[in-house]
This record gives structure tokens, C-alpha cells and sequence, in this order.
């Protein structure tokens, strides 16, 4: 039996927008600012809000205030993301594009704003909660409709959304499509575009990490199959926690 009426006020995108900012700018530490900036080496300055905080806050804005539709919600979600002062308004994006009043907008005609947030983020901080918790659930729920579309984003030039395509099964568990981590997987080794780069070599080793908690076996062989174009840093993530003894040979 609920203890409270829940109460939300339907508001325009510029009216919680502007509450956000508001609100994070009242639990902010002006004195961490600096240091989060420095650690996250980001260009856009902080506030110095930390992430349970930013959270608990942006909660309680979405929870009050709620956008009467997709285009307002969408336009909410821009008008934080590309007109941002700091950092944190970025993370409450995010927080506003999962929010639970939205689950209905999570399907594929939002793909292209996740990838404009991907493109325009170019940053783990931002693209990985995107690729795991965003994109990877619309996958899942329309399979057959999203899964060339991420085939399609594993050639991409963008680096990040490459790092998308490979990162997107994170949660999938059992529901795995294998043959697409294949192909993601395999179009960005070396020699592909972006196959030396940090980010990608360490997102191809996170993807099969992750996958060999489901299937062990399979992470061996694709490890052992493509031994000379995985690099050092994908071939220790991807073995990170196989059982002892059954790693494959280095050739």
C-alpha cells in the first residue's frame, strides 16, 4: 500500500534544464572541481559534484519534473548534453535519458541521439554507460533491426563508436549475440583503423572478459584464433580471469 501520493509537474525542456543546473550548482564543491577535472583529463570544467550526489539529485529532479513527450525529452537531453557549462551536466543527461518515465523512448529511433552523444562525448566516462546501458538493451529488444546497425558502427571512422559496437553486449550474458561480437570484435585487431588505439584494444579485451564469464571455452578459441593481430593489452584483459592452465598458446 503506497505511503505517499507521488506528485510530478509536467514542465518544458528549458524549465528542467534549468532546475538541474540549479540544483547541482547547490550541491557542488567548488574545492574538488580541479582534482575531478585533472583525473578525468577533461576540457570542460567541473563543478565538483561527486557521483552519488549527482545522482541522488538529478533523481529528484526527474522524479518532480516530467517532459510531456518523446521531442521534449529528446530536446531536454540535447539541450544539457551540447549546451553544457560543466562536466556534470553531461552526466545528468545520462542520468535523464534512463530515467524511468522514458523507458518507452528506448527503442530504435533513439540510436541516432546515443550516437551523437557518443560522437560529441569521445570519452569512456560518457561512452561506455551509453554503449552498456543504452544501447545494449535496445539490442536486445530489437535484435534483428539493431544488430546491423552495430555491425555497421564496428567499421565506423569515429573511434567511439567503434568502442560502442564492441562494448554494447557488455550485459548480455546467455543473450550474446556471438556472431556479431565476432565481427565487432574482429574489425577492430590489427591492422584495423583505430586497432592500436587504447581505447579500442582495451575495449576488445573488456567485451571478451566479460563474455567468458558465459563462455569460457569460446573466449579461449576466439584468443587462440586471432593470436597475432591481438595485441598485448586485449589478449591479458580477454584472460584475465580464465581458469588457471587453460590459456591459449602465444604462438
Amino acid at each position: 500500500m503506497p505511503t505517499a501520493r507521488e506528485e510530478t509537474v509536467t514542465v518544458s525542456q528549458p524549465e528542467i534544464v534549468a532546475e538541474v543546473r540549479r540544483r547541482l550548482a547547490e550541491v557542488a564543491d567548488p574545492q574538488k572541481a580541479p582534482q575531478m577535472q585533472a583525473y578525468m583529463k577533461s576540457s570542460m570544467p567541473f563543478l565538483g559534484v561527486s557521483a552519488v550526489p549527482m545522482r541522488k539529485t538529478c533523481k529528484a529532479v526527474f522524479d518532480d519534473l516530467r517532459l510531456p513527450d518523446r521531442d521534449s525529452w529528446r530536446s531536454a537531453v540535447l539541450l544539457l548534453w551540447d549546451g553544457a557549462r560543466f562536466r556534470e551536466e553531461r552526466y545528468a543527461a545520462l542520468e535523464l535519458t534512463g530515467h524511468r518515465y522514458y523507458r518507452d523512448h528506448q527503442d530504435v529511433a533513439t540510436l541516432d541521439l546515443y550516437r551523437h552523444l557518443v560522437v560529441t562525448g569521445a570519452w569512456w566516462d560518457l561512452v561506455d554507460g551509453i554503449a552498456s546501458n543504452r544501447v545494449g538493451p535496445i539490442l536486445r529488444a530489437h535484435h534483428d533491426r539493431v544488430a546491423p546497425m552495430m555491425a555497421a558502427w564496428a567499421d565506423d571512422e569515429d573511434l567511439w563508436v567503434r568502442r560502442t559496437a564492441i562494448l554494447c553486449q557488455l550485459g548480455s550474458k546467455a543473450d550474446t549475440d556471438v556472431e556479431l561480437l565476432t565481427h565487432v570484435l574482429g574489425r577492430n585487431l590489427e591492422p584495423s583503423l583505430h586497432g592500436r588505439e587504447f581505447f579500442i584494444r582495451k575495449a576488445v579485451g573488456w567485451a571478451l572478459r566479460e563474455y567468458a564469464k558465459t563462455d569460457e571455452d569460446w573466449v579461449l578459441r576466439f584468443v587462440a584464433e586471432h593470436s597475432e593481430q591481438m595485441l598485448g593489452l586485449s589478449r591479458r584483459e580477454a584472460l584475465k580471469n580464465v581458469r588457471a592452465g587453460t590459456q591459449p598458446p602465444t604462438g
